[in-house]
């Protein structure tokens, strides 16, 4: 399992190593141990996992402290381009973001501390998506931040995404009032 830092402050990138031959494949997803030996100490309390078709977007969702979630993030089936946007006032990157490509061909994870909101636009129909978080989800805490917000600027590249009606009307980044 390899880390890689993002320009982003505790926001890594995970490649795990694939054992691949005629009958499939094999990896460790999930090592506490190793993970622990790279600095991720999270005790992961919960899975969540959904699915969705070609042009959902989810997000930007957060929960607020003191439930706050850590996340490893990662596609099962499918593709999603998937952000992360720091929220941590007084961190030198706020309300910057970083983009990848999760997919199930490349099986690369997304470390996201707390203090940051989350989301992603499905690549492709059936597109299997699955949470790893530390803690347990907490409805009073969750929070949102516009998906298309014109000062955080992510280049989703979709004009009409499949939205919930939470994600159409969640508030500006300039209206947000962090906690973390």
């Amino acid at each position: 399992m390899e880390t890689i830092q993002t320009h982003i402050k505790g926001l890594f990138i995970i490649q795990p190593k694939v054992f691949e031959d005629d009958r499939g494949y094999f990896y460790e997803p999930y090592n506490k141990k190793v993970l622990a030996d790279m600095g991720i100490l999270d005790d992961f309390q919960q899975d969540n996992q959904s699915m969705s078709q070609k042009g959902v977007l989810r997000g930007l969702h957060f929960q607020n402290p003191p439930f706050a979630q850590s996340k490893m993030v990662r596609v099962i089936q499918g593709a999603v381009w998937d952000v992360a946007v720091d929220i941590r006032k007084g961190s030198p990157t706020y309300g910057q973001y970083y983009g990848l490509e999760l997919s199930e061909k490349n099986k690369t994870i997304l470390y996201i501390p707390e203090g940051f909101a989350h989301g992603f636009k499905t690549l492709e129909d059936k597109t299997v998506f699955l949470y790893k978080c530390s803690r347990l989800y907490n409805k009073a805490s969750e929070d949102s931040i516009r998906w298309n917000d014109p000062d955080i600027n992510i280049p989703w590249n979709i004009t009409d995404p499949v939205l919930s009606e939470k994600d159409k009307s969640a508030p500006l980044f300039k209206d947000f009032k962090s906690q973390f």
